[in-house]
């Protein structure tokens, strides 16, 4: 996946850009809240840009831990009150810290940042006063704390920046230059998908149709597992996975969700699939995320911990993640996590997918366009991991990179990549 590049002003001493290149984005801000799940896919659309080595990362983190479990309904500014209301009372044991640096925030990059909070007020003075130094300001954001800051920054320098929003923000779409979503997010609007919607909440939670001019559509996620970083990943990690026996199955695990629920049972499923397919496997790799229940991992681990084909990820070390898209001939993945089903999807390699039954509304849907692509099939038991089929792979980041870049020209604006 190549980034998209126009030509490079010219150089010289003036620190102020001359004429037409007051149009050119040279810079971003990524602004994230902590999960790697929505900082990557911001990431991933920075990189398809071209703005790899130009964009500094902000983030909104809520406070976590203790009784901050029970008050995620809040907006994240009312949220961080309470919070610091509760230390004053009660002292900091009732808190638990907000754990800015938790494991996996952004666990598949070799990048170093120095993270600051995101201000959107800082952040549109930024932009307006260094615009005829620096031209556009470009800011991505994903996730739902974060849709706040990204509509102030909109809205305090509509001159100056370009704002892009991934994943359906659920507010007035016009507080955005761009907004990038998974097209299942759209299906609320099914008659499937009314009838499990209380009708007071219709009206919130149902997404405009059709999409406005300025909606992006994508099957997937957006990620950053582009040509460039895998390359990068085969390289890092040669020395362990290249003299592995072939074929390598990677068996990616997240955790069951409000719709695509599940348990040990779905464990010893797994389990019990995996050693009929062993026989045409020269190894396998097991990987568990952050949300995977212990009752889940620790199955897995009892079924093939001594078995020396497989070699099952602790969670110590670099996370071989990257590596494994990079190297693995094939990949078995719960149906709950679209992110690392829309990664496998875009390798070209064959991708299985267990648990996609227990799914419901939006993410049924989900597995049922993956399924309707060819791009992934349910996992049986009964494969033969040593033959392989092709498809066309998920491109949903470099698309959608495409139409940013589109929207950017019909403000007179481009990306310097």
């Amino acid at each position: 996946m190549r980034p998209l590049r126009i030509p490079s002003p010219p150089t010289g001493e003036s620190p102020v850009l001359p004429g037409i290149f007051k149009g050119i984005i040279r810079r971003a801000i990524v602004i994230g809240n902590g999960f790697a799940g929505a900082e990557n896919q911001c990431i991933g659309l920075v990189r398809a840009l071209g703005l790899t080595s130009r964009y500094s990362l902000r983030r909104i983190i809520r406070p976590r831990g203790g009784i901050n479990r029970w008050l995620h309904w809040l907006p994240v500014s009312i949220h961080k009150r309470v919070d610091f209301l509760i230390r004053r009372i009660y002292g900091e044991s009732w808190r638990y810290g907000v754990n800015v640096n938790r494991k996996q925030v952004v666990p598949f990059s070799s990048e170093k940042f120095d993270v600051l909070d995101a201000d959107a007020k800082q952040i549109a003075s930024m932009a307006r006063d260094s615009f005829d130094r620096e031209g556009p300001l470009l800011v991505v954001a994903s996730g739902r704390d974060t849709i706040p800051t990204a509509s102030s920054i909109k809205l305090l320098a509509p001159d100056n920046v370009f704002v892009v929003q991934i994943q359906h923000p659920r507010s007035q779409l016009n507080k955005f230059d761009l907004v990038i979503t998974p097209r299942h997010d759209y299906y609320p609007l099914t008659p499937q998908a009314q009838e499990q919607i209380p009708f007071l909440f219709r009206r919130w939670i149902t997404p405009r149709e059709p999409p406005d001019r300025h909606v992006v559509l994508t099957v997937g996620a957006l990620h950053r597992a582009d040509s460039a970083a895998l390359k990068s990943a085969a390289s890092i990690w040669h020395d362990e996975l290249d003299p592995l026996p072939k074929p390598l199955l990677v068996v990616n695990i997240g955790g069951p969700t409000n719709h695509c629920k599940y348990g040990a049972d779905l464990a010893k499923q797994l389990a019990d699939m995996l050693r009929k397919v062993l026989w045409s496997c020269g190894s396998v790799r097991i990987s568990f995320s952050r949300r995977t229940p212990a009752k889940v991992s620790e199955i897995l681990w009892q079924e093939f911990s001594n078995n020396t084909k497989v070699y099952i990820w602790d969670g110590e070390g670099p996370n071989p993640h990257m590596g494994h898209l990079a190297w693995a001939d094939a990949f078995v993945i719960t149906a709950d996590s679209v992110s690392m089903l829309s990664e496998a999807c875009s390798t070209r390699k064959p991708v299985y997918v267990i648990g996609a039954e227990r799914c419901t509304w939006k993410f049924a849907d989900f597995q049922k366009r993956l399924r309707e692509r060819g791009v992934a099939r349910p996992f049986t038991g009964k494969e033969d991991l040593s033959e392989t089929w092709s498809y066309t792979p998920l491109n949903d980041t470099t698309e959608a990179a495409s139409r940013v870049v589109n929207a950017l020209a019909e403000r007179g604006w481009t990306i310097l990549a």
